[in-house]
C-alpha cells in the first residue's frame, strides 16, 4: 500500500514525552544599553539540514540544526534522527538586545559549522567544530555521539572575533526590520540589515582566523556607495523614502557574485549586487495580482520572500504579498539577459485563504504554508505551483489539541482516567506537565528530570493533597467524593492543556531539500509531517476535500473508486453521529474482548433510538447511490490490512544499501516519531474500523433495499466482510494499545535471569525486526514483536498483548502461549506458566517461531520437534529452579518418546535428578528403575547413593529392593567407600547396614573387618582407634552368628588396593606392571579376636596417652607391649601379651624400672605416677592399698603382685627384675631377695657376681650353707638340711669359687674371705662326716 505523497501529510509530535529539554545557557553581554521604545518582535524559528543529511552510513545523515528565538535568547539544538546527540542544547542570552525574526543564519564550510545571529543592536558568530572533522570514521556505530555544541562553552563570544555591535545614527531609536546573512567563499560574515530608514547596511567580519577590522556597507537606491572601515557610521545623505524599508531579505550567491534580494514596503522587489554595490533589477510586484486597487497607496506589511535553487530550474523566488482579506503567493524565475541585465519570469500565481501566515517555505516544486486561523489553531498546506492549475492546496492534518473535556465513565476512576489523558502518548509534553506541576503547587523550586513514572506519581500526590486539603467535612458519600476528584483533576487537567496549547504554538517550518523531510517548530518542541496514507487521507480530509476527489488509489477501476470515496462519506457520518458514551461502550466492549460485532450493533440501536437529526435517513440516502457497496468495502479492507503488505521493493537505495536498523533511525528522537505515528495510524483505523462495522450493521438491517445485487451480496457482506472488518478493528485496536503502552524500566537482576533464559533458549534479545509494517502485525507469520518485548523483559505488556489477541487471532496461536508462559515464569506463577507452555507444545510443528526455539526451522520437520521443544522449556524450568514443574513436564513428554529410547533415558534421568534434589527417594528409585539406558541407570544409581548417604537417609537407601540392581548397588558403595575419606562418609557402615538386612553376615563382617583394617592404617586418631574397636567388636559379632564351621571371612587386600573399573593398571619401580598376588588368607574368629585385642589395647593407649594415638594405629603387638609398658598400662600389656603368646619379660622389667624412677625420683615423679598407679588402684581390687602410703610403695606393691600372679619356671620373672634392679644400683628389696633365694638362690648368687656385689654374694653364700646346715633351710626352699638320711644337697661352687677368687684379690674383704672359707670348712667337714655316715649306712 503506498502512501499518496501529493495528496496529505499528517503531523507526528517529535518530542520525548519522558524527558525534559537539557539547554545549557550561555549570557553574552557587549555593555549595550536597551533601546528606547521596547520594541518587540515577534518569535521566530528556523533550521538547517547538512549537506550529506541525505547520505547513508554518514556522520550528518538524518542531521540538522533548529533554533528558535524570543526576546533576548536564542535557543540553538542539534539533532539526528539516527545517533543519540549528547550536549545538543544551547540557550544564548544577548543581553539588552533583541533577536530579529529569522536572525539566526547557520552555514558549513569543510571543517566549520558556522552560524551567524543578528539582533537589534549587534551581530555574532559562532565558529564550531564540523561533525564530520569530530568523528574521522566514515561508518558511524555508535549509539551515542557529542553534539558540535559540546564545546561551545569554551567560546569568548564577547570578542570581537565572535561579536559586533550594529553603528545607528544619532537619535535613531528603532533597529533594523529583517536582515539576511552569509559567508563568502573567504570566509568573511557577511550581514545583511534593513535599515529603519530605508536602504540596506551591510556589515562584514574578517575571517575567524585571521585579524582585521569591520567593514560596513550602506546600499542606497542613488546607488552610491560609501565605504565605511572601523566602528563610526558615515552620515546619511538625502533622505529615504519609507518604500525603500525592506521587509523581508534573502541572498544568493551566484558565481563571482552576491545577490541580495529586499521585498519593500512599497511592494517592489528590489535585487542589489553585492559586488558593485548597485540595484540590478526593480520589480513592482503589485503587477502580478489583479484587482490591486487600494493595494498601492498603503504600505505593505507581513510581506515575505523565500529563494529556492536548483540544478534544473535554477534561481527561483516566492513573493508573498500581505493584503487585507487575502494574500497571494507570486512564484517568479530570475533570468540573466546580456549586459548584466536580470529580469523576473512568472511561474505561476496562487492564492491563499484568509489566516494569518505564520511562515511559509520554498522547494523547486512546492510551496509549504503555516498559518494561524481565527481560533488560533495550527493550518499546513502544501501546493505543487508547477501542476496545481485549480489552485486547490494540499491537507496536511494537524495534530489537534487535547480534549477540553475528558469523558469519565461510570465505571471509571476519575483519577486513572485523568492520569490516561495526561501521559498517553500524543497529548502532553512533560514540560507541559511540569509547569502546570510547579503552578499547582505553588511553589518557586524547580523540579529537576524526573523519570516518567516518578513525575506520574508526583501529580497524583499534589492533586491528592489540594483536594484533601479542601475538605471540611470528615464523612460524605462517594458519589461526593467522586465529584470532588473530578473537580480537581480536570482543574489540574485545564492548567496543562494551558501550556501544552502555549508550548505547541508554531512558528515555522524546516524543510530537508536532500531527504524532503518536512518538519512543523513549535514553541516547545518539532513535530513532523510524513506522508498520509490513502485509507487515512479519505477519512481525515474535509468535507470539501472529500466531495472534490474525483480518483482513489484504493482502486483503479473507477466505478469502485467512486462507490469508496461515496461509503467514505458515509463513513464519515456515521463518525459524526457516535456520541461519546457510545464511543466509550466500543472501546470498552473491545478493551473486554467482547464481540466487536455485537458492540456494533448495539451502537447501531443507539443511533436508531435517538435519531433526532435523522443521521440515519442521511446516511441511507447516500447509501443509495452506493451501486456495488461489496466490492468497495472489500477494496477498503484489502487497503487496511497489513497481512498482505508486501515486502518493498524498487530500486530505491535501501535495495542496494544494507543498513543496521539500529543504525537507521536509531536515536531516541526517531524512536519516539516512530511510535505516535504508529499510534496516530492505529488510532485512526480503530475509529475507521468501527464505522465501518457499525455501517455493515446498518446494511444488514436495510437489507435487499440497498443492494441492488440481491442476497449474494447480503450474504457476502454478512460471511465474509463483516468477520474481516470486526477482525480488523481488534487487530488496529491491539496495534493502538501496544503503540500508547509505556516501556516499563528493568532492574538489573531482572535483565541478567532474562538473559540467562535467553541463553537457555538459545534466542537473542535483540531479534531481528521485520522491515515494514507488517512486523507487529498480529496476523502475519512473523512473531518479532513479541520476541522483542520479551527480549527486552516487558512482561506486564507481554501479557497484555496476548491477552487482547487471543480469542480472535489463529495464528502463533503456540508461540503466544508459550510467551504467556515466559511471562508467568517471570513473575513467579510456575504452574500457569507449565500450563501454557504444555499448551504451546501441540504447535511446534506449526509455526516458525517454535520451529526456530527447537533448531528445526532449516532442517525436515519431524515428530522430534515436539522433544526438542520439551528439552528447551525443561531446560527453561530447571534454570529458574522449578524442579515439580520440571518433573511433571518430562514425564508428559516421556510420552512422546515412545519409540526413542535415548530421549525416554534422558527424561527418566532427569526426572531422578529432580526427584532425588526435592527429597522424594522412593519415586527418584522408582525412575531409576525406569531408565532403560543402563550406563545412565548405573550413573542415577551412583548418585543415588552418594546422595542419600550425604543426608543420612540410610534407612531409605537399605530398604529399597534393587531387583537386578543388587550387585552393582554394593559395586558402588565399596567403590565410594575406598574413595572418600573414612571420617567424613560412613559408606562401610551403610554397606554393613545394607548385608545386614539381607542378613549376609559374612558379608557384614568382612566390610567391618576392612573398614577397620583402614582406620588403623589412614586414620592415626583417638576417634580412627574407637572406630577400629567398634568395627572388629561389629565383624566378631557377624562371625558369630554363623556356623561354626563357616565362621570366616577373605583377609581384605592389603593397603587397600583394589581394582576399580576404568582404573589405570600399576607399575613396579623397574617400570614393569606389578603383578597382584593370588594367595587368599582366610581369617577365623580367633584372628579376628587377636586384631580386637590390639585394637583394643591401641585404643587404651590412646586414651591414656593422647599423643601415642598417632604412632598406636600401626604397632605390631610387641611394639604395643612396650608403648603400653611406657604408660603405665601393664594389665593391658599383660593381656595383650597373653593374647598374642608374648614373654612377660618386658612388663616385669617396666615395671620395675617405674620403681626405680620413682624410688629415686622427686615429687613430681610422685604426682605422676598416681595416674597409672589410681587406674590400677581403682581398677584392681586384688592390689591391697593401705594408706598412707607413698607412690613408691605402692609401685612395689604392685610389682610384688604381678611376680606372684604370674610365676614361671625357675623364677625368670624374679630374675628379669633383680637384673633391672641391680642393673641400675638399686637395692634389692629383701621381700624379692627372700622370695627369690627361696627358688634359685644360685641364680641371685650369680646375678650378685656380675654386679659385683661381693658382700652380698658372701652372705648369700653364708645364709644358704647355714641353711644346707639346718638353720634356716625353709628359706631357700630346702625341705631338710644335710644329714645322712635326707636328700642330696648342692652347693654352686663355681660361682662360689669366683667369688672366693674375689674376695682374695682385695685386701678390704680379708674377713668377710676368711670368715666365707671358715663356714665352708665347716660345711665340707659336716659333708664328709654325712657321707661317711651313708656309705656305712649301705
Amino acid at each position: 500500500m503506498a502512501a499518496v505523497l501529493e495528496r496529505s501529510f499528517i503531523e507526528i509530535c517529535g518530542f520525548e514525552r519522558e524527558t525534559l529539554p537539557r539547554f545549557r545557557e550561555i549570557t553574552v553581554n557587549l555593555g549595550l544599553n536597551a533601546l528606547p521604545g521596547g520594541v518587540k518582535y515577534p518569535d521566530s524559528a528556523g533550521g538547517f539540514h547538512y549537506e550529506e543529511s541525505g547520505k547513508l552510513l554518514s556522520i550528518t545523515s538524518n542531521r540538522c540544526i533548529h533554533w528558535s528565538t524570543s526576546g533576548d535568547t536564542v535557543q540553538l539544538v542539534e539533532q539526528s534522527l539516527d545517533t543519540n546527540l549528547l550536549n545538543n542544547a544551547v540557550k544564548l542570552k544577548i543581553t539588552h538586545c533583541h533577536l530579529l525574526p529569522g536572525g539566526v543564519h547557520i552555514q558549513e564550510t569543510l571543517n566549520n559549522v558556522i552560524i551567524l545571529i543578528v539582533t537589534n543592536q549587534t551581530v555574532h558568530r559562532l565558529v564550531l567544530p564540523h561533525p564530520t572533522r569530530m568523528y574521522r570514521s566514515e561508518l558511524v556505530t555508535e549509539l551515542q555521539m557529542q553534539s558540535i555544541f559540546t564545546d561551545v562553552g569554551k567560546l569568548s563570544l564577547q570578542d570581537p572575533a565572535h561579536s559586533a555591535a550594529i553603528p545607528s545614527p544619532v537619535g535613531q531609536t528603532a533597529g533594523p526590520s529583517a536582515s539576511a546573512a552569509w559567508l563568502s567563499h573567504q570566509g568573511e560574515a557577511h550581514y545583511a540589515l534593513a535599515s529603519p530608514a530605508g536602504g540596506i547596511l551591510v556589515i562584514t567580519l574578517p575571517p575567524h582566523d585571521t585579524q582585521g577590522s569591520i567593514t560596513i556597507l550602506e546600499l542606497k537606491r542613488s546607488s552610491v556607495m560609501q565605504r565605511l572601515a572601523g566602528w563610526m557610521p558615515t552620515a546619511i545623505r538625502g533622505e529615504q523614502s519609507p518604500g525603500d524599508l525592506a521587509l523581508s531579505l534573502a541572498v544568493r550567491e551566484l558565481e563571482d557574485d552576491t545577490f541580495i534580494f529586499a521585498l519593500c514596503q512599497d511592494h517592489k522587489l528590489r535585487m542589489w549586487s553585492y559586488r558593485d554595490q548597485v540595484c540590478l533589477m526593480e520589480t513592482d510586484m503589485l503587477e502580478y495580482m489583479p484587482a490591486c486597487r487600494g493595494v498601492k497607496g498603503s504600505p505593505g506589511q507581513g510581506h515575505r520572500l523565500r529563494l529556492a535553487f536548483s540544478p534544473s530550474t535554477g534561481l527561483c523566488l516566492a513573493v508573498y504579498l500581505a493584503v487585507p482579506s487575502r494574500g497571494q503567493f507570486t512564484v517568479l524565475q530570475l533570468v540573466a539577459t546580456d549586459n548584466n541585465r536580470y529580469s523576473l519570469d512568472h511561474i505561476s500565481s496562487l492564492f491563499a485563504t484568509q489566516e494569518t501566515l505564520v511562515d511559509f517555505a520554498l522547494t523547486s516544486t512546492d510551496i509549504w504554508g503555516l498559518w494561524l486561523d481565527d481560533t488560533n489553531q495550527t493550518v499546513v498546506k502544501y501546493i505543487n505551483f508547477e501542476h496545481s492549475t485549480a489552485g486547490q492546496w494540499n491537507q496536511v492534518f494537524v495534530q489537534p489539541a487535547p480534549e477540553e473535556e475528558v469523558h469519565i465513565g461510570a465505571d471509571q476512576d476519575p483519577r486513572e482516567t485523568y492520569l490516561d489523558m495526561l501521559f498517553s502518548p500524543l497529548r502532553f509534553t512533560a514540560s507541559a506537565i511540569v509547569k502546570a506541576l510547579q503552578i499547582y503547587r505553588r511553589g518557586t523550586e524547580r523540579i529537576a528530570d524526573l523519570p516518567w513514572e516518578t513525575l506520574k506519581k508526583e501529580v497524583t500526590v499534589a492533586v491528592e493533597n489540594e483536594l484533601q486539603s479542601s475538605v471540611t467535612e470528615f464523612e460524605f458519600s462517594q458519589e461526593e467524593y467522586r465529584q470532588l476528584q473530578v473537580e480537581f483533576w480536570s482543574k489540574f487537567y485545564a492548567c496543562c492543556l494551558q501550556y501544552q496549547e502555549a508550548l505547541a504554538t508554531p512558528l515555522g517550518l524546516l524543510l530537508n531539500p536532500h531527504t524532503h523531510m518536512v518538519c512543523l517548530l513549535k514553541k516547545g518542541f518539532v513535530s513532523f509531517l510524513l506522508p498520509c496514507f490513502a485509507v487515512d487521507h479519505m477519512y481525515l480530509s474535509f468535507d470539501e476535500y472529500l466531495f472534490s476527489e474525483e480518483d482513489t488509489p484504493v482502486s483503479e477501476d473507477p466505478e469502485v473508486a467512486r462507490d469508496v470515496m461515496q461509503l467514505v462519506q458515509c463513513l464519515r457520518l456515521v463518525s459524526d453521529a457516535v456520541p461519546g458514551d457510545m464511543a466509550y461502550e466500543m472501546e470498552k466492549a473491545l478493551e473486554h474482548l467482547q464481540s466487536p460485532e455485537r458492540a456494533a450493533e448495539m451502537v447501531l440501536e443507539n443511533l436508531l433510538a435517538n435519531d433526532n437529526e435523522n443521521v440515519i435517513e442521511d446516511i441511507q440516502n447516500k447509501l443509495q447511490d452506493i451501486r456495488n457497496p461489496v466490492s468497495a468495502m472489500a477494496a477498503l479492507i484489502r487497503e487496511m490490512d497489513l497481512e498482505t503488505d508486501s515486502e518493498p521493493g524498487g530500486e530505491g537505495p535501501l535495495t542496494t544499501v544494507r543498513i543496521s536498523l539500529s543504525q537507521l533511525y536509531g536515536s531516541s528522537v526517531a524512536v519516539a516519531v516512530i511510535c505516535q505515528a504508529v499510534c496516530q495510524m492505529a488510532m485512526t483505523r480503530v475509529l475507521f474500523c468501527r464505522d465501518l462495522l457499525i455501517l455493515q450493521q446498518l446494511y444488514l438491517r436495510l437489507g435487499d433495499n440497498v443492494f441492488l445485487a440481491g442476497g449474494d451480496q447480503l450474504l457476502q457482506l454478512q460471511q465474509d466482510l463483516i468477520p474481516r472488518s470486526s477482525h480488523l478493528l481488534s487487530s488496529y485496536y491491539l496495534l493502538k494499545h501496544i503503540s500508547q503502552s509505556l516501556a516499563t524500566a528493568v532492574p538489573l537482576d531482572i535483565i541478567d535471569a532474562n538473559l540467562q533464559h535467553l541463553s537457555v533458549l538459545e534466542l537473542s534479545d535483540s531479534p531481528a525486526l521485520a522491515s515494514n509494517r507488517s512486523g507487529v502485525w498480529p496476523n502475519n507469520p512473523g512473531f518479532q514483536f513479541p520476541e522483542c518485548l520479551m527480549g527486552n523483559c516487558q512482561y506486564t505488556q507481554l501479557q497484555e498483548y496476548v491477552r487482547l489477541i487471543g480469542p480472535w487471532c489463529q495464528v502463533n496461536v503456540g508461540s503466544c502461549r508459550f510467551m504467556l508462559g515466559q511471562c508467568y515464569l517471570a513473575n513467579g506463577e510456575g504452574q500457569k506458566a507449565l500450563q501454557c507452555f504444555q499448551e504451546a507444545a501441540t504447535e511446534v510443528e506449526k509455526e516458525e517461531f517454535l520451529l526456530r526455539l527447537t533448531g528445526a526451522e532449516e532442517e525436515e520437520v519431524t515428530a522430534a520437534s515436539r522433544l526438542q521443544y520439551y528439552n528447551k522449556v525443561l531446560r527453561l524450568l530447571e534454570d529458574v529452579g522449578l524442579p515439580e514443574l520440571v518433573i511433571h513436564l518430562a514425564t508428559l513428554a516421556i510420552t512422546e518418546a515412545v519409540n526413542d529410547p535415548r530421549s525416554q533415558a534422558a527424561l527418566w534421568t532427569r526426572i531422578f535428578k529432580h526427584h532425588l534434589d526435592l527429597g522424594h527417594n522412593s519415586q527418584a528409585y522408582e525412575a531409576l528403575t525406569q531408565n532403560p539406558d543402563s550406563s545412565r541407570q548405573l550413573d542415577c544409581l551412583r548418585q543415588l547413593v552418594v546422595v542419600l548417604c550425604e543426608r543420612s537417609q540410610l534407612q531409605d537407601l537399605v530398604q529399597f529392593s534393587y531387583v537386578n540392581l543388587h550387585d552393582e548397588v554394593v559395586g558402588i558403595i565399596e567403590s565410594r567407600a575406598r574413595a572418600v575419606d573414612l571420617m567424613s562418609h560412613n559408606y562401610y557402615e551403610l554397606l554393613y547396614a545394607f548385608h545386614i538386612n539381607r542378613h549376609n553376615y559374612r558379608k557384614a563382617g568382612t566390610v567391618m573387618f576392612e573398614y577397620g583394617m583402614r582406620l588403623g592404617r589412614e586414620v592415626r586418631t583417638q576417634l580412627g582407634l574407637q572406630k577400629q574397636v567398634n568395627c572388629y567388636l561389629a565383624s566378631l559379632n557377624c562371625l558369630r552368628l554363623i556356623r561354626p564351621d563357616y565362621a570366616w571371612i577373605v583377609q581384605p587386600s592389603s593397603g587397600a588396593v583394589y581394582e576399580r573399573p576404568g582404573a589405570s593398571p600399576k607399575r613396579n619401580y623397574d617400570g614393569e606392571f606389578a603383578t597382584v598376588s593370588g594367595q587368599i588368607d582366610i581369617l577365623e574368629l580367633k584372628d579376628l579376636q587377636k586384631e580386637y585385642t590390639l585394637a583394643r589395647s591401641r585404643l587404651n593407649l590412646a586414651q591414656h596417652h593422647p599423643p601415642s594415638a598417632a604412632i598406636a594405629g600401626s604397632a605390631s603387638a610387641v611394639e604395643m607391649v612396650s608403648l603400653l609398658v611406657q604408660t603405665g598400662l601393664f594389665d593391658c600389656a599383660l593381656s595383650l601379651c597373653q593374647t598374642f603368646k608374648l614373654s612377660l619379660t618386658p612388663i616385669f622389667e617396666g615395671l620395675a624400672f617405674k620403681c626405680i624412677k620413682l624410688q629415686y625420683g622427686g615429687e613430681e615423679s610422685q604426682n605422676e605416677a598416681w595416674n597409672w598407679l589410681a587406674y590400677k588402684l581403682v581398677g584392681h581390687s586384688t592390689v591391697v592399698c593401705t594408706f598412707p602410703s607413698s607412690a613408691t610403695d605402692e609401685a612395689w606393691r604392685l610389682l610384688a603382685s604381678y611376680l606372684e600372679k604370674h610365676p614361671t619356671q625357675n623364677a625368670q620373672h624374679h630374675r628379669c627384675v633383680i637384673n633391672k634392679l641391680l642393673s641400675h644400683g638399686v637395692p634389692l628389696p629383701d621381700w624379692m631377695v627372700n622370695t627369690y633365694k627361696g627358688v634359685d638362690a644360685a641364680a641371685l648368687l650369680r646375678l650378685y657376681l656380675n654386679y659385683d656385689l661381693l658382700e652380698e654374694a658372701a652372705e648369700l653364700v653364708l645364709e644358704y650353707v647355714d641353711a644346707l646346715l639346718g638353720k634356716g633351710h625353709q628359706y631357700f626352699g630346702i625341705e631338710r638340711p644335710l644329714s645322712a638320711t635326707a636328700s642330696l644337697v648342692w652347693l654352686p661352687y663355681t660361682s662360689i669359687d669366683q667369688l672366693l677368687q674375689a674376695l682374695n684379690e682385695t685386701q678390704t674383704n680379708a674377713s668377710i674371705y676368711n670368715k666365707l672359707q671358715d663356714k665352708l670348712n665347716d660345711y665340707h667337714k659336716l659333708v664328709d662326716q654325712t657321707t661317711r655316715r651313708r656309705l656305712q649306712a649301705q
